[in-house]
């Protein structure tokens, strides 16, 4: 299957990635509301996740696609179609400036309403993640991949899974991720998560083995992603009590990004 729908939000300007295919009966369905809710400051919080893995926020963009207002249209009627429009784009914002509980009840009532709109989904699920509410999140985040067809939110969807130690399922969605073959990015986040989770189990060897099979090698100007893979196969090399490649893979992230997560901190105790 095609992959459809990933970050509407966030690449309102590529109809490639924005075609809804799934058409779904219009309901009568509670009104969206046309009020706005206003925001409050709170302190930042980051709950860690159970991996380095991405924690993208669909990034807000004046309107959302016109593919995207279909779906709305079909789900609340054309009256409270811009209403819900607008609620959806400001609980996107919200995320995007780590006001996220502030997105969670800005798009609560959506979710009641819209269910089958999967940026609605989409922007529930990664708020719903970076509070920790794992289980809630991979509820939304299974219904946004259904509705999308898309796989970009798997690694995401997988450290829901980890998180909660129902590592059949991580290792179902990583499964799922590899055979869609999306872009590298997401599939090194995807093998991140899945070495951890071996990892959690004691299956460090295992784990260790996944990761080498990912992007290892050493370029001039390494992505975002394989600095993070990096830090988690030397993190894995110095509880295999393998320091000399451990060392290596911290001296390569801290060359290029020494402020990822405590890689200064690590190469600094590794002498």
């Amino acid at each position: 299957m095609a992959r459809r729908g990933a970050g509407a939000v966030t690449r309102a300007s590529d109809p490639a990635r924005r075609e809804q295919s799934d058409s779904h009966d219009r309901r009568s369905r509670p009104s969206a509301g046309v009020d706005h809710d206003q925001w409050i400051e709170e302190p930042r919080q980051a709950p860690r996740p159970a991996s380095t893995t991405a924690r993208r926020a669909p990034r807000a963009q004046p309107r959302l696609p016109e593919s995207v207002g279909r779906e709305l249209v079909r789900a609340v009627g054309a009256k409270e179609a811009p209403a819900a429009e607008r609620r959806l784009l400001d609980a996107s914002r919200a995320l995007e400036h780590d006001r996220v509980r502030d997105a969670i009840r800005i798009v609560r009532p959506l979710v009641k309403v819209a269910p089958d709109v999967a940026v609605v989904r989409e922007v529930a699920g990664m708020a719903s993640y970076r509070l920790g509410n794992w289980t809630v999140a991979a509820e939304h985040l299974e219904a946004f991949s259904r509705l999308s067809g898309s796989t970009d939110l798997h690694p995401v969807l997988a450290d829901c899974y980890r998180a909660v130690k129902r590592y059949r399922r991580t290792n179902e969605v990583w499964d799922d991720l590899r055979q869609a073959s999306p872009s590298a990015e997401v599939v090194t986040e995807g093998r991140i998560v899945a070495s951890g989770a071996l990892a959690d189990q004691g299956r460090i060897a295992e784990a260790i083995s996944l990761l080498e099979r990912g992007p290892v090698k050493k370029r001039r100007t390494p992505a975002d992603h394989q600095l993070r893979l990096w830090y988690a196969l030397a993190d894995l090399y110095e509880r295999a009590g393998d320091s000399v490649r451990a060392r290596e893979l911290f001296a390569r992230v801290a060359d290029v990004d020494p402020q990822l997560a405590d890689t200064a901190e690590r190469l600094r105790s590794l002498g």
